[in-house]
Parts: C-alpha cells; structure tokens; sequence
C-alpha cells in the first residue's frame, strides 16, 4: 500500500500550519482585552455561517442521515469546542510558546487511541512517539517543576484539551459519515456555538465586558476566518481521505510556528528545555505518522 502522506497537498500543510501556528500568539494577545469563552463564542457562529454559505453554494446536502446526528454532536463538542476553549483558558495559566508545545501532543494520542478504538496497529514507531512524546513534556515539566507543582492547572488544561482534540479525531474517522466533510464542519460549529453561548452568558456575561480596541477586533477576525474556516475546512477534508495518524502530519509546522511566533511577537524566553521539548514533540508527530509495514497496517480485530 502506498504511504498516503504522499497524496497529501503541500500548500493545504503549509496553511494548516501557518493559520494554526500564528493563532496561538493571536489568541493571547486577544485575551489581554477579552476573555477566553467570550472569543470562541464569538469565532464559532462566524465559522459556521461562513462555512455553510460555501456547502449550500457548492450544493452539498446539509441533513445527517438517521442515526448520525448524536455522534456528530459528540465529535463536534470534541474537536472543535472542547480543544479551543481548553486551550484558550489553558494560555491564561501559562505561557504560550509551552502551552503551544503541550498541545501537540495530540498527534501521538490520536495514533494511540486509533488503535484502541479504531483496531489500527500501534507497532514499533507508533509505541515510540508515544514514548518520546511523553519524556518531551517531562523535559519541559523540569524547566520550572517547582512552579508547575505548585499551580498544575496550566499544562493540565493544556493535556486535557490535546485529549480532547485526539478523541474527536477518532470519533470523525469511527464511522462512515453521509455529509461531506464540508457539511460536517458546518455541524461541528454549530454544536459548538450552542453549547458556549449559554457558558458565556452565566460565567462572562457580555453587558459587563468593555468593547476591545480595533487590533484586538481585526485579530478575532482573523482568527474566525484562518484558523476556524480555512483550517477546519482543510482539516477535516483531508482527515476524510487518511488515517487518523497520516493527516497528523498537517500538525507538524503549527507548534513550529507557534513556538517561533510566541518568541517573537510576545517575548516569551528561550529555554534549552523548550528547544528540546520541541524537538521530541516534533519527532514523536514524525514517528507516529511514518509508514508502517504490512503486517502492522493490519487491523487488530477484524470488524464487520
């Protein structure tokens, strides 16, 4: 079997990583003025108008057959909700360039629970990312462990909202869905818009909030229009066509791009611990997405 990385677009990579990477200096500079439900309650509705004007132009059917409509509520609560609100309340609690690298570790737990869920092979490299991917995070845990035990809330949002992302991966590749990937996104977003507004409303009520400055304004669109249309879009397409592990490699430039970003446009330091953690996490995407043989492409159970 061909390694399907190969039929995958550069130029779709490149603006998955460049829109994702740049997001995250984006989203904490836009919670200096807003705070974090706020931003994604506002991005959602965007995204899913934006994105259902481009299925009903192309034609595409926008019912879910019977049957699918919890699943993809579940799967959009997973991979669009839950990942961006975790990861926004996560920037508050620490820095950005860490929270950026802890994040992506999701590669590697989606090739884990693939295999747990979807019966795909772990095999040799995969059990190493995983294992490479977790002494990553140590390696960043020991640039300040004392601070990390005192106030673990940072890393642990961060964790949970990697978790997040992973299962929602798995949840979209576990069934055959009737919807395009297109119409699927749509859905995502809408669930997502209705499951935020009513937090927004108890917990950050706007009528008490002050109107954010123009920059702040220009960045939330284009943090509706990058990454929430153009990424999701992108993504969810191309996770369509691969495996759950093989589409991780569009991951690959995003915690690039965010670490540099974070360096540049926010002063965050340059520790040798972010460096190396960097470069685990990096190998543990590029371990877990590489070819396995055949013997391990077979699925562990066979399913009917």
């Amino acid at each position: 079997m061909p390694d399907q990385a190969k039929g995958t677009p550069i130029l779709t990579v490149v603006l998955i990583g460049l829109f994702w990477g740049l997001n995250w200096p984006a989203v904490k500079y836009m919670l200096t003025e807003m705070p974090p439900m706020t931003i994604r309650a506002m991005a959602f509705p965007v995204a899913a108008m934006c994105l259902a004007a481009i299925a009903w132009g192309r034609g595409d059917n926008m019912r879910p057959a019977p049957g699918e409509f919890v699943p993809m509520i579940v799967t959009g609560l997973l991979v669009v909700c839950g990942f961006n609100v975790l990861t926004a309340l996560g920037q508050m609690l620490t820095e950005t360039s860490k929270a950026a690298i802890i994040a992506y570790t999701m590669p590697a737990l989606t090739a884990g629970f693939a295999a747990v869920f979807l019966g795909e092979r772990l095999g040799k490299m995969r059990l190493i990312a995983l294992a490479v991917g977790m002494v990553g995070l140590g390696v960043l845990a020991s640039e300040d462990f004392a601070a990390l035990v005192s106030d673990p809330r940072g890393p642990a949002i961060m964790m949970l909202a990697a978790l997040s992302w992973a299962l929602g991966n798995v949840a979209l590749k576990a069934r055959k869905w009737s919807l395009s990937s297109l119409s699927l996104t749509v859905w995502f977003f809408v669930a997502s818009s209705v499951f935020i507004w009513p937090l927004v409303l108890i917990f950050e009520p706007p009528w008490q909030q002050t109107m954010p400055s123009t920059p702040v304004l220009l960045t939330l669109v284009y943090h509706a229009l990058g990454p929430m249309v153009v990424c999701y879009a992108l993504w969810t397409a191309l996770l369509g066509r691969l495996s759950a592990s093989v589409a991780a490699i569009t991951s690959l430039l995003a915690p690039v791009v965010g670490v540099s970003s974070a360096v540049v446009l926010l002063g965050d330091a340059v520790t040798w611990q972010k460096v190396v953690s960097l470069g685990m996490i990096l190998l543990s995407i590029k371990l877990a997405i590489a070819p396995q043989s055949e013997a391990e492409q077979k699925p562990v159970k066979s399913q009917s």
